[in-house]
């Protein structure tokens, strides 16, 4: 997980996180990478930016950190990953300079590249809600890994570990997709878990619920605008990025 002070960042510090998560979503829908990539390599980027100093104002610096960290996300997930398809975005690297920034974040992260992410613990929260309907699991693993690929831009949830998001995730997607009985049923079976706190886990789960609200109102007015828009997805996303977690 990022350091402690990870939420006690500056202006520029979260600007430039932002412009980076941006950045890193852009290639992602640019070379149509494994969204599991690019979760893990803004987990990456979070991690570096709460243990190294970073300058500030140089967009170079900034491309060479967000594409460094999405090539060590692709290689620790055996996926290609190709600097000449970037560049064809307009994004001109050097590979050197990649590779030695690659370095630098292996240094900062002390080599620990195997980051615990919330998906793991979808399937064993699963099992604790005793569900037998095969494909209602699937379609509440589906929808909890959903919003937890949406809430990797929170940085709110940041002080929250991976078993607590994937236990909130679970619970939100049970109350959307459970009659009311029914969801009882998983959110009985997470708070009795030793390892989950209830008071933490109930925050974390209303940042998810305040999360998704706005996902939905945000979703509406930007359907509604959008013939009269010129703004490009990435630059309405990176918007919404700072306007939300700033």
């Amino acid at each position: 997980m990022p350091s402690p002070n990870s939420l006690a960042l500056t202006h520029s510090h979260v600007l430039f996180r932002c412009k980076a998560v941006s950045l890193i979503l852009q290639v992602q829908f640019s070379c149509n990478l494994d969204p599991f990539v690019t979760y893990l390599a803004i987990n990456y980027l979070h991690r570096f930016m709460s243990r190294q100093e970073i300058p500030q104002g140089k967009l170079w610096l900034l491309r060479h950190v967000a594409i460094s960290c999405l090539s060590l996300a692709s290689k620790m997930k055996n996926v290609s990953l190709s600097l000449s398809d970037i560049q064809k975005q307009g994004c001109v690297l050097e590979p050197q300079c990649v590779h030695r920034m690659e370095l630098l974040i292996l240094g900062a992260l002390n080599w620990r590249m195997r980051s615990i992410t919330p998906f793991p613990f979808l399937n064993f929260f699963l099992s604790l809600a005793e569900l037998k309907d095969q494909k209602l699991k699937e379609a509440l693993k589906e929808r909890a890994s959903e919003i937890i690929f949406n809430a990797q831009n929170d940085i709110k949830l940041l002080e929250h570990k991976p078993s607590t998001i994937a236990a909130s995730a679970l619970m939100y997607a049970s109350h959307e997709l459970l009659s009311r009985p029914r969801y009882s049923v998983p959110r009985a079976s997470n708070a009795s878990c030793e390892y989950l706190d209830e008071e933490t886990l109930s925050n974390c789960y209303n940042l998810i619920q305040e999360m998704v609200r706005m996902e939905a109102k945000e979703s509406m007015v930007n359907t509604s605008k959008s013939f009269l828009s010129s703004e490009t997805p990435m630059s309405v996303l990176e918007k919404r990025i700072k306007r939300q977690r700033i």
